[in-house]
């Protein structure tokens, strides 16, 4: 059927309109726009899981128990061995030339050694020393010069006590250790004056420990200690001292196999203890 125009019903569907400048850009847009959209929603899905990936590793350490940092605690420093030099200056105060003088028949000088352990300025010797004299005098390292009183005497161990009528301005006595924690291969210190030669100071170390010897106006009693350092008529009654500065002993005899009567590398000496004990005085703490 053929229609023909003004009649109702046939009308002509209007001809396509050739595509605008506007629609073809709208067609343009819209893809990119989508790609935009997708990656914002990409972006911010990484961006969720994160911050849930944070929370997650916070709530979990929180419930830890907060472990503490590692903290420096002072520990002293271990103090050096002080050499013998420094023994020396601790000890030389404390130590006296002694001068017995023996008149009679036999009139004689011994000298010997001595040191003090009491405030009072007691101090000890070997017995052998003072032995018989009839007068001693004592001479303190800052020069003064005293007579002296015995006070007690210890044959067995020789070991005698003096008390001095005059003290130096300043009273330095020894500190006492202990010769019980002696071990043979300790370092040991004599100071004392040999032949005269005063303030003398040799080295070596404890030989033996517990020893008894049979010497003529000497020790008898046993325990002594047996040591190295040099030692010589006029040492008698000097401090042999420990490695920490400390008395351990009263040299009281050498050996020697001949009647020369010096130091082949032998000497001995009391206990610091048995000498106190001897001498009248209190024993160092134990």
């Amino acid at each position: 059927m053929v229609s023909t125009p003004g009649r109702p019903g046939s009308a002509v569907p209007p001809p396509p309109q050739p595509p605008t400048a506007e629609t073809t850009a709208d067609a343009e847009i819209s893809p990119r726009w989508s790609v935009r959209r997708r990656r914002i929603a990409v972006g911010s899905a990484v961006l969720v899981a994160l911050v849930v990936t944070a929370l997650l590793f916070y709530s979990l350490g929180s419930t830890r128990t907060p472990q503490a940092l590692p903290t420096a605690s002072p520990k002293p420093s271990p103090s050096p061995a002080p050499s013998i030099s420094q023994i020396f200056a601790t000890i030389a105060p404390s130590v006296v030339f002694i001068e017995a003088v023996h008149t009679g028949s036999n009139a004689s000088e011994s000298t010997g050694t001595g040191v003090i352990v009491n405030g009072d300025g007691t101090i000890l010797t070997a017995r052998h020393v003072i032995n018989g004299a009839q007068a001693i005098k004592v001479t303190f390292a800052d020069g003064t010069a005293s007579a002296v009183t015995i006070v007690a005497t210890d044959p067995v161990n020789d070991i005698a006590a003096l008390l001095p009528a005059t003290l130096p301005s300043v009273v330095v006595p020894a500190v006492l250790g202990r010769s019980d924690r002696l071990n043979v291969g300790d370092e040991v210190v004599a100071i004392g004056n040999p032949l005269g030669l005063t303030y003398s100071t040799t080295a070596g170390v404890v030989s033996g420990l517990g020893r008894r010897i049979s010497v003529a106006d000497g020790p008898t009693g046993a325990n002594l200690i047996q040591f190295d350092a040099a030692v010589n008529p006029g040492s008698s009654g000097g401090p042999l001292i420990n490695g920490r500065g400390e008395t351990v002993g009263i040299v009281v005899a050498l050996a020697n196999p001949t009647n020369a009567g010096t130091f082949i590398g032998i000497g001995f000496a009391v206990p610091i203890a048995t000498a106190v004990s001897g001498g009248g005085a209190r024993a160092p703490q134990q």
